[in-house]
């Protein structure tokens, strides 16, 4: 199993494309940085626009390391699952579109074994993605900014939480949104097992992701019933590490407002990897391999 796991991990960081997505997330987080060295502070008095009145700190306070990764995991958190998406809906539609599929379930394992291997390999990839983006949003981030305090706004109101208290929140979200990651590589890593055309499934997924994030942005008369069944508004769970509970105005450290609603996203989050796992797994097991 590990042999074949090495295989597959070779396969992945084979392909130029499986770069492209690390480029394109130095990309972006360069230009977010860039652009918030050079104006953060105008982006920061339209954040605080609306708590002038109850609210005021320099704006070279709030902008810090600390408050620009927060920033960039906003912006772009939304975006890696359709990078995910590139590899994982290629795992197993890409060795059936180059003939290979046949030869590999000729090998001395059982098949779902060697879908449980692709799919560690596609979550290897997953988890690399994702350790990038942390190196590079918050750890350049400190380096450029320094740290301080992280304000958080929250609508008409605002957490301030301690810099000591920070890292391991950034910590917990960077794990949580590994779970959500997953569960779009696990989405895309299913479909793969239907078709023998990799396009298929990395556009299906794609469109499933923008489908759900705008069913979770807007308001629709029958969204309280879907709501807990998108996945997608589980993923935004990470950002339950950062609404902290107060007494007297003051930040409890270590404090989580909802731990409980994002133990529940989790669980859920988790509930569909096992989901889309299992349904790839039985359809692969029965699947006449031509090719």
């Amino acid at each position: 199993m590990l042999q074949l796991l090495q295989i597959e991990i070779y396969k992945i960081f084979k392909r130029p494309r499986t770069y492209i997505a690390f480029a394109v997330i130095a990309l972006i987080i360069l230009l977010i940085q860039v652009a918030l060295k050079s104006d953060g502070k105008v982006y920061v008095g339209m954040m605080m626009s609306g708590m002038n009145d109850t609210f005021n700190a320099p704006p070279g306070q709030i902008l810090n390391g600390y408050s620009v990764c927060f920033i960039i995991l906003n912006l772009l958190l939304v975006h890696v699952p359709i990078l995910v998406a590139l590899i994982a809906g290629d795992m197993v539609s890409g060795e059936a579109n180059m003939g290979t599929l046949r030869l590999l379930a000729a090998r001395p394992v059982s098949r779902t074994q060697l879908l449980l291997v692709k799919f560690m390999a596609a979550t290897v990839y997953t988890l690399l993605l994702l350790i990038w983006v942390a190196l590079l949003a918050l750890g350049v981030s400190v380096l450029l900014f320094g740290t301080n305090d992280l304000f958080v706004a929250r609508e008409l109101e605002v957490n301030i939480i301690a810099s000591g208290d920070v890292v391991w929140r950034y910590m917990a979200a960077f794990g949580f949104a590994a779970l959500g990651l997953v569960t779009v590589a696990s989405l895309a890593f299913m479909l793969s097992t239907f078709v023998d055309n990799s396009i298929v499934p990395i556009v299906t997924t794609v469109c499933v992701i923008i489908i759900f994030t705008i069913l979770t942005q807007i308001q629709i008369p029958f969204y309280d019933s879907i709501e807990p069944w998108l996945f997608t508004t589980h993923m935004l769970g990470w950002k339950g590490f950062f609404y902290v509970q107060g007494q007297d105005g003051v930040t409890i450290n270590g404090s989580v407002e909802n731990l409980r609603a994002v133990g529940k996203s989790a669980l859920v989050l988790l509930g569909y990897t096992g989901l889309f796992l299992s349904v790839g797994a039985l359809y692969f097991k029965k699947k006449n391999i031509l090719s």
